[in-house]
């Protein structure tokens, strides 16, 4: 039954979608953008799009996706992570502000976006939808049931992308908040998986059964299997919020530098 699992099949579900969001960002920047005054794109947008495509991808075919979803809960939260807080800011780094306003004007999801995308309705979105992904009920529809698996991720990358919009957002009409509360509001979010990470780390009894009779890769145990994945969870995903922060907070320090080295020279021109 291992071997079913590590024999390479792709899914070609995942295949469509990824090529759907190459095809129509290309598409876009071919055929939209020379019709449209002062529309540009930067290379570093382009680069940060296709990576957030090639994370997506990597966690969401075969092999990671395979054994997250039929041998170890790790790879699982590999999986989880990489979609919510590497693709997700990743995509959104890399769309324009001519795109983003030219797909929210023809779907008109500004009006509905808006609103969520606020800070306290994106943090509890998005962190109520990661508590509801760890509950065991949740965990053994989506490992039997490919669709719930499917509407579970969909929801998970929905509200990343809320989640990463007050900081990351790429549309005047859905504002980012400052530096200092951005870095704030990462902060908090770091701290909500402490609880359940703790849960996964320190438990005494395995909490997913499906993970307990799953042919395990490694010759793992479920208890050890959960662990990791408690840690991955906690470690991983804090190391990729702070190191958001840490960027977030030199490239602040550097604006408040430049506006005051302005300041300075306009003072002393004024006196002269």
């Amino acid at each position: 039954m291992l071997d079913d699992v590590l024999a390479w099949h792709p899914h070609w579900d995942v295949w469509l979608v990824v090529g759907l969001l190459a095809f129509s960002y290309g598409y876009a920047h071919l055929r939209i953008r020379p019709h449209i005054p002062g529309a540009s794109t930067s290379r570093q947008q382009i680069w940060q799009f296709v990576a957030g495509l090639v994370a997506l991808w990597a966690v969401s075919d075969w092999p990671i996706h395979d054994i997250g979803e039929r041998s170890l809960f790790a790879f699982h939260m590999v999986e989880h992570l990489v979609i919510s807080l590497v693709a997700a800011p990743l995509l959104l780094l890399g769309v324009p502000t001519w795109m983003a306003r030219l797909v929210g004007e023809r779907s008109r999801l500004v009006a509905v976006v808006r609103p969520l995308s606020r800070p306290l309705p994106a943090f509890f979105l998005f962190n109520a939808v990661l508590a509801g992904l760890h509950w065991p009920t949740v965990i053994r529809a989506m490992v039997t049931n490919e669709f719930a698996h499917l509407g579970v991720h969909v929801a998970l990358f929905a509200t990343a992308i809320l989640m990463w919009l007050p900081v990351l957002s790429p549309l005047p009409e859905v504002p980012r908040v400052s530096r200092p509360v951005g870095m704030m509001y990462l902060f908090a979010q770091s701290l909500i998986p402490t609880v359940p990470a703790s849960f996964l780390i320190f438990g005494q009894t395995p909490l997913y059964d499906v993970y307990v009779v799953s042919p395990k890769l490694w010759n793992w145990d479920p208890m050890l299997d959960q662990a990791v994945a408690g840690i991955i969870m906690k470690l991983g995903g804090g190391l990729l919020l702070w190191t958001t922060i840490t960027v977030m907070f030199f490239r602040w320090y550097g604006e408040e530098r430049r506006w005051d080295a302005l300041e300075s020279e306009l003072r002393s021109s004024s006196s002269v």
